[in-house]
């Protein structure tokens, strides 16, 4: 089975807006759906934190900790997709940023769930 961790944004799942929190990512994961091809084990879960300067370090550390690299890092469908967007860094800079740190590819978004 694939092995994943996901990066779920702070702000958003702690403000409610349309996410009650990482249930949406868990279940497209579990369940194949959404951006996963087939059901995948979630190794790890990390929640951003604004500015966002210590979500590359602290993937790391989960990653560490969970001691089970992923095979791929899926960044949370409220970080990719967010309205409004982050205003600190895209998606798609965060992404390359947290590749580069753990060496494990980095996909937006998690699930279509509405």
């Amino acid at each position: 089975m694939k092995k994943v961790a996901i990066i779920g944004c702070g702000a958003y799942m702690d403000s409610g807006y349309g996410c009650a929190g990482e249930w949406r990512c868990l279940k497209a994961a579990a369940m194949g759906e959404g951006k996963f091809d087939e059901p995948v084990a979630v190794v790890a879960f990390v929640k951003c934190e604004c500015p966002g300067r210590s979500v590359a370090p602290n993937t790391g550390v989960a990653i560490k900790m969970s001691q089970v690299k992923p095979d791929a890092i899926y960044l949370s469908s409220c970080m990719a997709n967010a309205k409004p967007a982050c205003p600190y860094t895209s998606a798609e800079e965060m992404a390359t940023i947290i590749g580069e740190k753990t060496g494990v590819p980095v996909f937006l978004g998690t699930h279509d769930y509405h």
